[in-house]
């Protein structure tokens, strides 16, 4: 067999590469936790319906992992971020999440995160050389 590696971007072997990582970890866990996999998206509109921020995530087995949440800068501090992040967390619940995990920078919303009850579990340091970068979890 010749095999031979390629940096080709087609979106149905990325799908696939994806899917054979999930069926392998699926394979691993009790049998009530699989199929366990949703994507979640909050977005938050003006009136007109521009997106002016949101957070997307993934319901996996038994947490909810978040990968962005974004508001414009002029909205922050308002209470928005909090808004989507307590929406998440709800729907987590309703999920039967045990708990969601996320990562930050340094730079932008450690504090934040920390407020709202996450803790930090991992960190790397010297990261774009100047930053940290923190993992972070709540339990549910």
């Amino acid at each position: 067999m010749t095999l031979h590696i390629t940096k080709e971007h087609i979106k149905t072997e990325e799908n696939q590469i994806h899917h054979k990582l999930y069926e392998f970890n699926a394979s691993h866990f009790p049998e009530d936790l699989r199929g366990r996999y949703e994507e979640m998206k909050l977005f938050l509109k003006d009136a007109e319906g521009n997106v002016k921020g949101g957070l997307l995530g993934e319901f996996c087995w038994n947490w909810l992992e978040i990968h962005t949440l974004i508001l414009d800068e002029n909205l922050r501090g308002t209470g928005y971020g909090s808004k989507l992040l307590n929406e998440a967390e709800q729907l987590a619940r309703e999920k039967h999440c045990d708990f969601i995990k996320l990562d930050t920078l340094s730079f932008q919303a450690l504090d934040f995160y920390k407020k709202h009850g996450y803790s930090v579990y991992g960190t790397l340091d010297n990261v774009g050389r100047d930053f940290s970068h923190y993992y972070m979890k709540k339990d549910l």
